[in-house]
């Protein structure tokens, strides 16, 4: 249907079993007719654009009518954050807007000169609609598995990670939008030692006064400075009360020791080079957990944060998970390999 003509006219091969299933849409491989080269076709599952309407549609009127019934609920934003949500998920579902996300994210990395350190697939546009996407192929292994990276390519699994990092912060800084979900199986290492940015269905923008303060909060980090922490995050956040930084800093800190003991555990096996020698999960829970424990922390000093600092935070917390995994003695925010300092916001192109 979203072809408008038999499928055996583009493909020679699609394979029925899905290579990828997920709540929305599912991934299938297949091989184009012409020229025979392996994609992917991303579908999105049947009917669901109606059930997210319908669903956030109702969460959201509930929202408004809690605010109206109890006024000091207003105070947490409950109705922007679910309009937001619901934005976002509506997103999800319509493959145009991440076609255009993707193209994006390439004219991005061919302006910088990135292609050698990253790639993104090539949308295939007189074959893609709103609820299809045919891309292409990219054959890698998770950034979660230190042996494959190191059975795949002869890049050093750590300056793959490190190319990861910088890619992506750059992204950050000078691509319209940034990757929004870089869990294990959205970061591939490739055989030629390259890092692959799949699935770009969400993404964020950080405003460049927003960016002063994850640079001033990075540094903050790597010195253990939970006061100016505390005040970075003021910064980011909207504040409704005078903030008692003393107090939010100690909070900060316990955050940290809670983080660092978890970290311990997820390195305990490690070879001879204090690697780690087997596939370890990065436990999405756990993130989505820690992330909380923050919010809960800065909601407690009267912070909110705003939901673009909540899509960057979470997949800071996903890259200091792959650091454990592959690199455990590299120090992100200090290390001179990681360009995070040196990036300054300029007015982002609009491809």
């Amino acid at each position: 249907q979203e072809l408008g003509k038999p499928w055996t006219e583009e493909f020679a091969t699609i394979d029925p079993v899905p290579l990828a299933s997920a709540s929305v849409a599912q991934v299938h491989k297949a091989v184009l007719k012409a020229s025979g080269k392996g994609v992917v076709l991303k579908v999105l599952k049947p009917g669901v654009e109606d059930i997210l309407a319908t669903d956030m549609s109702a969460v959201y009127l509930m929202s408004r009518y809690l605010e109206f019934i109890q006024p000091e609920m207003s105070r947490l934003s409950l109705t922007g954050i679910i309009g937001d949500i619901r934005s976002s998920m509506m997103d999800e579902v319509d493959f145009n807007k991440e076609a255009i996300n993707l193209r994006a994210f390439a004219a991005f990395l061919d302006s910088q000169g990135l292609r050698n350190v990253a790639t993104c697939p090539y949308v295939y546009p007189q074959l893609s609609s709103k609820r299809l996407m045919v891309m292409e192929k990219l054959e890698g292994v998770p950034l979660t598995d230190y042996d494959a990276i190191r059975s795949i390519t002869s890049k050093d699994p750590e300056m793959v990670l490190v190319s990861a990092l910088n890619t992506w912060f750059s992204s950050v800084v000078g691509c319209e939008t940034f990757h929004a979900d870089v869990h294990a199986g959205n970061l591939l290492a490739l055989p030629d030692g390259r890092v692959g940015f799949i699935d770009f269905g969400i993404v964020g923008s950080i405003s460049p006064v927003t960016w002063s303060a994850l640079q001033t909060l990075a540094a903050s980090i790597a010195s253990a400075d939970y006061e100016t922490m505390a005040r970075a995050l003021a910064t980011i956040g909207a504040c409704d009360t005078d903030v008692d930084y003393d107090a939010f800093g100690r909070d900060l800190e316990s955050f940290f020791v809670e983080l660092e003991r978890l970290n311990s555990q997820l390195t305990v096996g490690t070879d001879q080079d204090l690697r780690v020698s087997a596939t370890v999960e990065v436990d999405q829970t756990q993130l989505n957990r820690l992330f909380l424990n923050l919010v809960r922390i800065g909601e407690k000093h009267g912070v909110r944060f705003p939901r673009e600092f909540g899509l960057f935070l979470k997949q800071v917390l996903y890259f200091d998970r792959y650091t454990r995994i592959l690199a455990p003695q590299l120090q992100v925010f200090t290390d001179e390999r990681v360009n995070i300092r040196g990036l300054n916001p300029r007015a982002r192109p609009m491809y």
